[in-house]
């Protein structure tokens, strides 16, 4: 059967010592297979110096949205979540191989990527949308910084309690001392949000999630709200803090700035195998009974 996907993408994870020869392995056999099937392949820019990658044509991540008709990721799920807050303002699928330890988003393991990827390839596939966060920073009248997001936005304090006021739709809802505050996408919600104590919310749910970090008042609950809400976040009181973005991103606070957090409007897309299963995923990786 003839591929869905005449032009493909391959991105891998940036890796030093001897996990580099073993991704760089992995990845010039997977764009071999890929190219005797008569795809013609990229090699993402920064990937292509990382190895011996002279037999296939570069391109920048900016190039993808034009000339690819998808993404193979080979990394973790950091890597994944790099390249789709790059790629969400083009219509391209991506496919994760993992390499890291988790593996929520990359889900496809090395040992039968082949034939996943066939099974894709051929149109056999479950197409996965998942929703990212915009959030701005507002410095007095000035959006002094702006980002995607598709795990969560952090305010995080540096050393001692933060204290933050925060709104949602205009609406004031509380006051909290705490080391921090994650507002969440469903897909982030297997992140950091979990480890401070945050439900888990299947990704096709349309909410966001609000869970306090290690709060002072242990009132302080996580809520879940809408997709469609607006929520504000003001910085009371601090020595330290900073916003992070899916935890690669990082930017100093100063006290009254004002972060604004909605969803995006365009979304990503994953494709996984047929049968996938979210919650399988979840059984394997959090090693449910």
């Amino acid at each position: 059967m003839e591929s869905l996907y005449k032009s493909v993408a391959i991105i891998g994870k940036y890796a030093s010592g001897s996990e580099s020869s073993d991704i760089e392995s992995q990845l010039l056999e997977l764009a071999q297979y890929l190219t005797n099937k008569h795809i013609n392949i990229f090699i993402e820019a920064k990937t292509h110096q990382s190895g011996k990658f002279q037999a296939f044509k570069a391109i920048n991540l900016e190039e993808i949205g034009e000339k690819a008709d998808l993404a193979i990721v080979v990394g973790g799920d950091g890597t994944m979540l790099g390249v789709a807050r790059s790629l969400v303002n083009f219509d391209i699928p991506l496919i994760g191989i993992n390499q890291g330890r988790f593996g929520f988003l990359a889900d496809l393991n090395t040992s039968n990527m082949f034939e996943s990827i066939d099974e894709i390839f051929q149109g056999s596939s479950y197409k996965d949308k998942r929703m990212l966060l915009q959030s701005k920073i507002f410095r007095g009248p000035k959006c002094i910084h702006e980002s995607l997001a598709l795990n969560d936005v952090v305010v995080r304090s540096g050393s001692r309690l933060i204290e933050l006021e925060v709104s949602i739709n205009g609406s004031f809802v509380h006051k909290q001392r705490s080391d921090g505050l994650v507002v969440t996408t469903p897909t982030g919600t297997t992140a950091y949000a979990l480890s401070a104590g945050g439900p888990i919310l299947h990704p096709e749910l349309e909410a966001i999630s609000i869970v306090p970090i290690s709060p002072h008042t242990l009132s302080n609950r996580p809520i879940a709200v809408s997709s469609k809400s607006a929520i504000e976040i003001h910085v009371v009181s601090m020595d330290e803090s900073y916003l992070s973005i899916d935890g690669q991103l990082k930017v100093p606070l100063e006290i009254h700035d004002r972060i604004e957090i909605i969803r995006a409007e365009k979304m990503i897309t994953f494709l996984h195998p047929k049968d996938y299963c979210y919650f399988e995923m979840l059984r394997k990786k959090l090693n449910w009974g």
